[in-house]
């Protein structure tokens, strides 16, 4: 069955202005906020700075995390590694490649250890892959990984800025059972691809997926007004026979009515859902 859930962060006020961070002043509040709103799925942020003390990656902020999950019924089954597109391990060297390598490798293990079961990498941004060597070099340290991921029961997903055809032959280099794609609504419309292009290139191999919409070439907006076609998505991913989830990494409430927004926004996708059923 298919659950909405949201993007860790968005039912709390902006951190040093950024519109996605790990909310380090309400990260705990945020499961009594989503309970009180009947959302039982939350995705998790990793970021920079202070990284090494996100409570996933410590032993005791991993016993609070599973303390919290349990007391608001709250499931954590992804995380989005913005660390990863911060400081990207496929375009640095010797040891500083070294050093971001071991952060990958305590991310997958650090996720086994509550239950995340998938890791997403953001392929877009500063971490958008810019050549063959790049590429090269990505698929070989994510390949390496195999092992690991399958002792955590951990994927590997990656959001990307290729066009259909491209992304389609970058995850034909990885098994399906340890990897796959993270499908992003808002960054799709955004970049002006073919949604059923799209899902005809790479469709099965869409694991989890990001709810947004954006303006073609532009910034996230509110549900709706932007250039996603969310009809055409959700028939799609109907016809696909799509099992994963719905995360909201939507566009911010001005007003800060952060939890009425993401309110609205999961009753939107339980309305497209249903009239694609």
């Amino acid at each position: 069955m298919n659950k909405v859930g949201f993007m860790q962060g968005r039912l709390s006020d902006l951190e040093n202005n950024k519109i996605q961070s790990f909310p380090w002043k309400n990260w705990e509040k945020e499961f009594s906020l989503a309970f009180k709103i009947n959302i039982g799925l939350m995705e998790w942020t990793l970021d920079y700075p202070n990284l090494k003390k996100n409570p996933l990656m410590t032993e005791e902020g991993r016993q609070k995390i599973n303390s919290l999950s349990s007391k608001y019924d709250l499931e954590i089954l992804s995380l989005t590694g913005d660390c990863f597109m911060q400081k990207p391990f496929w375009k640095v060297n010797d040891s500083d490649q070294t050093k971001l390598i071991e952060t990958l490798i305590n991310v997958i293990e650090s996720s086994g250890k509550v239950n995340i079961g998938m890791v997403l990498i953001p392929l877009v941004d500063n971490g958008s892959i810019e050549n063959q060597s790049q590429e090269d070099r990505f698929i070989e340290i994510c390949l390496d990984q195999v092992d690991l991921l399958r002792q955590h029961n951990v994927r590997l997903i990656f959001e990307s800025d290729y066009p259909p055809d491209k992304l389609a032959k970058f995850i034909d280099n990885f098994p399906h059972d340890t990897y796959g794609i993270n499908y992003d609504t808002g960054n799709s419309a955004s970049l002006g691809f073919n949604v059923k292009d799209e899902f005809k290139e790479y469709g099965e191999r869409i694991l989890n997926l990001h709810i947004k919409d954006r303006s073609y070439n532009g910034p996230s907006v509110p549900l709706g007004e932007g250039a996603t076609d969310f009809d055409l998505v959700f028939s799609l991913l109907r016809d696909n026979m799509y099992k994963g989830n719905f995360i909201l990494q939507t566009a911010r409430s001005e007003k800060r009515l952060h939890v009425e927004i993401i309110q609205l926004y999961k009753e939107m996708v339980l309305d497209w859902l249903k009239d694609n059923e």
